[in-house]
């Protein structure tokens, strides 16, 4: 049977050993039944809640059901499924019984879907009844898709999921993996084109929870996580279901999207310690007039990921809840956050140093390395790195090269060891030979009182050179005009040198974005 996996976090950075034989799936529930925990709360939904020996049951009943349909190790099965209680069930159950489980993005349309399922090859599909009608028209087109099975209460001429785990045994052998197996996939959020199917071990889910949950999240028993961030995304992932399952803490899982007033009502109701969110998102909680009083929370660590986080943001959230956000970043190569600000010595405006285990180094055009205070682009050494984009060869040996792999971003680092976000290497500009950070001018604009969002891009002028073009969303209730334009270029030209600021600005009703609120630039440039 596979072996847990131990750390110890006395030592720094804490090492993290993963035997040979290992499950991630039976790792992450037996080390809680093993521990006394299988009467705790593992997970709420909006349906209600369930404990670890729930989650392990569960996880039993779907592998099973896999291997009544003929679903063996090594196949792959794509899930698209909304935040309740069946994606831990199916995801883990998978994983348990060696299956592949592909976690893809809930919002995205028909023919996203119809590449991903060509791309994967997946022989079954998991998918919310909400989202079925997405894949109506196009799962017979699929040769490989013997299997479709839909979690609710409609199996809309499909098998249903409940029903497949009522029928199935609740006693469950896990399969002989190993830790260099492959564990799952998650699909990248495109924000800089097509997603690419980014193939993850069975060693690397609890590597990203002993090395930045423990050590820099602090995350406990006793938490009650909420993260904003879907489960599909690399983010989510680890906030909602990893993490608290590494040290037997509870998750709640919401199904609809992340609004100001779905969230402040979570935040409300059940008062989670452990908030986690996206930049976008703290900006539209900080605007919205439900905003709670301090005291009406019970909060005490957040986060954030997926952008930058804007300093000023960053500052407002803590001036009125009196608690940090510790923003970060991460990918899906890296499977969660690897450079990362700590409770205590949060600097707004920076990502912060980088997390145990996790080597980094800035690399300019040529190659070399640049000195403390120079533009160089982020590239990682860890443990959680993925092994390759499925199908894309050239674009795998470009990002993973060796025991480095490249971000795509820009960053500066400072004389204290902070690093500071530029931007996408895609997207930044060179005006008049000089590097222009289109996350610096962003920033700039977000600390005017009427600015809610704010994208900046290269633009070219009359005689084709480069000069910054911003999009910005107004907050509710104020109208847009080309005075308001003027006073918000003025803006930036009292806090930036005069070279930066956007040359035309244009007001948006909303930005173009993934579903895990990354703006797509590249659709702005267009």
């Amino acid at each position: 049977m596979p072996q847990l996996s131990t750390a110890d976090h006395s030592v720094s950075p804490p090492r993290v050993t993963v035997p040979r034989d290992y499950n991630a799936a039976w790792d992450l529930i037996q080390r809680n039944l093993q521990a006394g925990r299988g009467g705790r709360t593992a997970f709420i939904d909006d349906a209600g809640s369930y404990t670890y020996s729930d989650v392990a049951e569960r996880a039993n009943r779907f592998g099973n059901a896999l291997a009544g349909l003929g679903i063996g190790p090594e196949s792959r099965i794509m899930l698209c499924l909304l935040d309740t209680i069946d994606f831990p069930t199916a995801f883990l159950g998978a994983i348990q019984a060696g299956v592949v489980p592909i976690a893809a993005n809930t919002l995205l349309t028909s023919v996203d879907y119809d590449f991903m399922l060509g791309d994967s090859r997946a022989c079954a599909l998991i998918v919310s009844g909400a989202l079925w009608p997405q894949f109506e028209g196009i799962v017979g087109k699929h040769k490989h898709l013997k299997h479709v099975i839909v979690s609710g209460k409609d199996a809309r001429g499909r098998l249903l999921l409940s029903d497949l785990m009522a029928k199935a045994s609740a006693q469950f052998e896990p399969a002989a993996t190993t830790c260099d197996d492959m564990c799952f996939w998650l699909y990248s959020s495109g924000s800089t084109g097509s997603p690419k199917g980014t193939v993850h071990l069975h060693s690397h889910l609890i590597q990203t929870a002993e090395l930045y949950a423990r050590p820099v999240l602090g995350i406990r028993e006793d938490d009650l996580v909420f993260s904003a961030a879907k489960l599909f995304f690399a983010y989510g992932l680890g906030n909602g279901m990893t993490f608290p399952m590494s040290v037997g803490a509870t998750a709640m899982l919401m199904a609809e999207r992340p609004t100001a007033q779905s969230v402040f009502k979570r935040l409300r109701e059940h008062k989670p310690s452990i908030f986690y969110g996206v930049p976008t998102l703290y900006a539209a909680l900080l605007a919205s007039p439900e905003l709670p009083k301090r005291e009406e929370l019970r909060l005490r660590m957040c986060t954030s990921a997926g952008e930058a986080l804007p300093a000023d943001i960053g500052k407002r959230w803590t001036g009125h809840f009196g608690v940090e956000i510790l923003d970060g970043i991460g990918s899906t190569e890296m499977l969660h956050i690897f450079l990362s600000n700590r409770p205590g010595e949060v600097r707004y405006g920076t990502t912060g140093k980088a997390v145990p285990g996790y080597a980094i180094r800035l690399m300019g055009e040529d190659g070399q390395p640049v000195p403390d205070g120079e533009i160089g682009e982020l590239q990682i050494s860890g443990p959680s790195a993925a092994v390759m984009y499925w199908n894309q060869r050239e674009k795998s040996r470009h990002t993973f090269m060796g025991e480095w792999t490249r971000s795509g971003d820009k960053y500066i680092r400072d004389a204290d060891g902070y690093y500071q976000y530029c931007g996408r290497t895609d997207d930044m500009l060179k005006v008049s030979g000089i590097y222009v950070s289109p996350f610096e001018v962003e920033a700039a604009l977000m600390t005017h009182e009427a600015v809610l969002e704010a994208a900046v891009v290269a633009h070219a002028d009359t005689d084709r050179l480069i000069k910054p073009k911003a999009f910005v969303v107004l907050k509710p209730g104020i109208d847009s005009s080309d005075a308001l334009a003027d006073k918000l270029k003025q803006h930036v030209k009292d806090k930036l040198a005069p070279y930066k600021y956007p040359r035309w600005l244009e007001f948006k009703a909303e930005l173009p974005k993934t579903a895990t609120g990354k703006i797509q630039r590249f659709k702005l440039r267009s």
